[in-house]
């Protein structure tokens, strides 16, 4: 965690970054307590990303604040924050996109594409990620 810092990351002493996850711009990386990136995450941040605790993003995952503006003959560069809140699992190989903001205790399925806010404790699936069912929240999990 030590070198994220060094290069203007904020992480908690709780979060865990596996060895093989990629991140393009750690100034731009907010890691909340008992936060987890595994291997073969790729944060491609032009913008801030920030998991709040206890939020899991699996291998493979692919999470993207740029796009551009396909209407420019520049192509210029679109970039927008993306929020994980607290307690989300985002499963292996999904891929978040520019300005998403996935909501507390929800979970985005293996593969998923999202484009669009995700609601609290809520289970998403598919390309275009849509809603599958209700998360029951566990009274265990501290509102923190």
């Amino acid at each position: 965690m030590l070198i994220y810092r060094f290069f203007g990351a904020t992480v908690a002493d709780t979060a865990n970054i596996y060895p093989k996850a990629r991140v393009w711009a750690p100034w731009n990386l907010v890691l909340g307590e008992h936060s987890c990136l595994a291997n073969d995450v790729n944060i491609y941040n032009q913008a801030k990303v920030q998991l709040l605790n206890h939020a899991l993003i699996s291998q493979g995952a692919h999470i993207c604040t740029g796009t551009h503006d396909y209407e420019s003959v520049q192509f210029n560069l679109i970039a927008r924050p993306i929020l994980i809140g607290r307690h989300v699992w985002v499963a292996s190989e999904a891929f978040i996109g520019p300005g998403v903001t996935i909501n507390q205790g929800a979970v985005v399925g293996a593969r998923a594409v999202v484009f669009k806010d995700l609601e609290e404790w809520t289970v998403y699936s598919g390309n275009p990620a849509k809603k599958i069912k209700k998360r029951a929240k566990e009274d265990s999990w501290k509102e923190e």
